[in-house]
């Protein structure tokens, strides 16, 4: 006789397991399915796990700041102890340089003045006060390693940064993601590792369960694609990508892990960084290491991959190029011959947001392409898609009536056909992982 389920939630990364959570919280029976052997142990594990309240929409910007808040509170948030610990929010607050790309931070403070979220213009002068030996040159716009004119000024210098107080990164990703498996399972939640979904099993226009690949059925009214990098996959299963407008693919990313430079202890006294005018990212890293990212400037190579279970795990060029990209801003930063980091994978929209959705297959929802941006947002995102499957559950069509969420900490309403699998490619958004 199959196994059934009210739900199940196919992925246990940190957006699965809040959903789970969120879920088992207004009584549903749920299962969550992972190929992993625990939850957070899939792209979650290699996430920055960047918390930061800023982004170049307000629906965007709505959402992170409304997110922050349960990072803030985050065991008050989960309502029970996890034996194993809890995830560390690092509130070190997140600097973004002015620059020609994001006009300089005018719509994102204009964002934050609507929603009250606070925020410093920082003069050049405090920015290498605070970090010293950084430089405001220009270098836009950002070259490839092998361009001849890499790292030459080209001209000026940046006006300044924008520091966000409230915002930081998390320690351990996946513990967070385990957090929330571990509440989830207080509340009634099952979880079943090392479970590949085969098949979308569906009568009548609807779900009906899956099948995974040991054979094994599992039956329920409800099936949630959070798959991450493999949702484009459950969404082909499932017959839906032919109506949807936004796609989701995989994108190969490189994360550097660089000690800080002599005379900066970067751990302690660092903070989250956005420079567009380089085009990278960077937090602290233990040990006194700075991570750095990419921001996905037009100049660098994007890398889909087609099977997200076999791709490319070693480094190659980009992580020394991006390496000395943030080598530009802050020129003491010594690059070491030995390549540390994480290569992983996003599951990237077009416009790179994400989508919050149901599907015309009754009792199929998704929660997808969340493009390196969105783990900040997990706990939010948790909130409104355990509303969108009551909504749905109660006969109403969010094709033609979206369902309106309220942002419980804010009391702001939002718009949740914003995150449409039917939407027109947002062109408010930074096309890369700002979001």
């Amino acid at each position: 006789m199959a196994r059934t389920a009210d739900a199940i939630i196919i992925g246990a990364g940190v957006i699965g397991t809040a959903i789970a959570f969120e879920l088992a919280k207004k009584g549903w029976k749920t299962l969550s399915l992972d190929r992993n052997a625990q939850a957070g142990h899939g792209s979650t594990s290699g996430s920055c796990a960047i918390i930061r309240t800023y982004y170049s929409t307000l629906d965007g910007t709505a959402f992170a700041w409304e997110g922050y808040h349960y990072w803030r509170d985050w065991a008050d948030y989960l309502e029970v102890l996890d034996p194993n610990g809890l995830a560390t929010f690092k509130e070190c607050g997140a600097l973004v340089m002015k620059t020609e790309a994001n006009d300089h931070m005018a719509r994102h403070m204009e964002n934050a003045d609507i929603l009250g979220c606070p925020y410093e213009e920082w003069t050049p002068e405090q920015v290498q006060a605070r970090l010293p030996g950084t430089t405001m040159e220009g270098f836009f716009p950002a070259k490839s390693g092998d361009d001849p004119t890499f790292g030459q000024p080209t001209g000026g210098h940046l006006r300044g940064a924008v520091f966000w107080p409230k915002a930081g990164y998390i320690t351990d990703p996946a513990l967070s993601a385990q957090n929330l498996a571990h509440a989830a399972k207080a509340k009634g939640a099952e979880f079943l590792y090392g479970a590949t979904v085969t098949e979308i099993l569906k009568a009548g226009g609807k779900t009906t369960g899956v099948k995974l690949a040991d054979g094994s059925e599992i039956r329920a009214p409800v099936v949630i694609n959070v798959a991450g990098p493999a949702s484009a996959r459950i969404n082909a299963l499932a017959g839906v990508t032919g109506e949807m407008t936004i796609s989701t693919r995989a994108l190969r990313q490189e994360v550097v892990h660089v000690p800080s430079p002599e005379g900066l202890n970067f751990e302690t006294d660092g903070m989250v960084l956005s420079d567009s005018d380089i085009a990278v990212y960077c937090r602290p890293e233990h040990g006194n290491n700075i991570l750095i990212g990419s921001e996905d400037p037009p100049c660098d190579a994007h890398v889909w991959v087609d099977d997200d279970t076999d791709y490319d795990r070693d480094f190659t060029e980009q992580w020394r190029t991006q390496a000395l990209r943030y080598a530009q801003r802050l020129p003491t930063l010594g690059v070491p011959s030995r390549m540390k980091g994480v290569v992983d994978l996003y599951d990237v929209t077009e416009d790179w947001i994400p989508i919050y959705d149901k599907a015309s297959l009754g009792g199929y929802y998704m929660a997808c392409g969340t493009s390196g941006n969105q783990f900040k947002n997990a706990p939010i995102a948790g909130k409104m898609m355990a509303a969108l499957v009551d909504y749905c559950a109660a006969g109403n069509d969010h094709d033609t009536a979206p369902l309106s969420f309220r942002l419980p900490y804010l009391g702001r309403d939002i718009n949740v056909g914003f995150y449409s699998r039917k939407r027109e490619i947002n062109r408010q958004s930074s096309f890369s992982v700002l979001g």
